[in-house]
């Protein structure tokens, strides 16, 4: 198999994979009048939410989990389409950040194995956040150029929280927020690396999990 027939067949085989991970859903951390919809609703059906504020924090997510308990659902204290046809009464609506989270990450499969190039922000070459910020303006959003401006730029989450087009940080030649790359799901993550030019790899194994710094939302 010749090198674009290969990149071809592991472009649609990520793509399989993203689509299952960036599904619409409400969790911990999300905010928006479609959460305050949510609390509203469990807040008549006599759950506790004493503020309905519009961000899903711990009494949201604990909330849904008595709520998910109660009619025999997985109790995670995430709003899935199944959760959230039985509370809402509807079918959960589209979600725009699984959307242009999908964008981003196709736009990202579009350059894979393009050479790093410091300073680069076009598919000539690119560095790190040169390509974050190339799949993010391709998808419609802006970002700041540098990782550490990223990083300060979006919602900080947990590693349990992730999911597909966050973007996640890693620590490497200077301390702190130095390295950035778009989390895909599956514990894996697409990048510009100094040595492999746009790639894909494991976030939370080998010399990346031993350098993970942190993740923010920015969907």
């Amino acid at each position: 198999m010749n090198k674009k027939r290969f990149l071809t067949a592991l472009l649609t085989a990520m793509m399989l994979s993203v689509s299952g991970v960036a599904g619409a859903s409400f969790e911990r951390g999300d905010d928006g009048q479609e959460v305050i919809d949510i609390q509203k609703r469990l807040a008549e059906l006599n759950y506790t939410v004493s503020n309905i504020d519009g961000n899903f924090g711990p009494e949201t997510e604990k909330a849904v989990k008595q709520f998910q308990l109660d009619r025999g659902l997985e109790s995670d204290g995430v709003i899935g389409p199944a959760t959230y046809k039985i509370l809402m009464n509807r079918e959960i609506p589209p979600n725009r950040g699984a959307s242009i989270a999908r964008r981003m990450i196709r736009v990202g499969y579009s350059v894979l194995g393009t050479p790093y190039v410091f300073g680069g922000t076009t598919p000539y070459g690119f560095d790190c956040s040169g390509f974050v910020q190339y799949c993010a303006r391709n998808a419609g959003l802006t970002l700041p150029r540098m990782a550490d401006e990223q990083y300060y730029f979006g919602r900080k989450i947990s590693m349990k929280q992730l999911r597909a087009g966050d973007l996640i940080f890693f620590t490497t030649y200077e301390a702190g927020a130095s390295h950035v790359g778009i989390y895909i799901g599956n514990g894996n993550f697409i990048h510009a690396g100094c040595s492999t030019g746009v790639t894909v790899s494991s976030a939370f194994t080998g010399y990346w999990g031993a350098r993970y710094y942190g993740a923010c939302r920015i969907l």
